[in-house]
């Protein structure tokens, strides 16, 4: 099944940033991209409240509201793709895109954040943000 959001126009700027980060943790690809459309299960492994409308259209906020955004695609348990914005965003920035990759690799699955479209000079954070505020307390609610 491959879902797709028709009615979100796609903003592009040419002053964008974009990162990739990548990482394993011991679940099947169906276990961590339910859990990362979970309001309850996404706040537990980043330890930020989430509330999130799992549908293609869907809103969704978390680490406490500081992130928002809509789900534009869904190809369940492979691939989300987010519009997806923080606080820290200049008020005129479009919003950025993050795309989810899940894959099947030895040791469980392997997830891999491809976030395009940040506003210039705060990529490095992000990139950095998703390791500290994602990927460490997922190794921990994972394993």
């Amino acid at each position: 099944m491959y879902l797709k959001d028709t009615s979100v126009k796609e903003g592009k700027s040419n002053m964008a940033e974009s990162i990739e980060v990548s990482d394993v943790f011991p679940v099947t690809q169906k276990e961590l991209y339910l859990a990362w459309l979970d309001s309850r299960k996404h706040g537990a492994f980043t330890g930020g409240g989430a509330v999130i409308d799992p549908a293609v259209g869907g809103k969704f906020t978390a680490w406490d509201g500081y992130i928002e955004g809509k789900t534009k695609e869904l190809q369940p348990y492979k691939r989300i793709v987010q519009s997806w914005r923080t606080t820290n965003f200049p008020a005129s920035s479009p919003d950025s895109e993050l795309e989810v990759f899940f894959e099947t690799v030895e040791g469980g699955t392997k997830i891999t954040l491809r976030h395009s479209n940040i506003p210039t000079g705060q990529g490095q954070d992000y990139k950095q943000g998703w390791k500290d505020h994602y990927f460490t307390p997922m190794k921990e609610y994972f394993s």
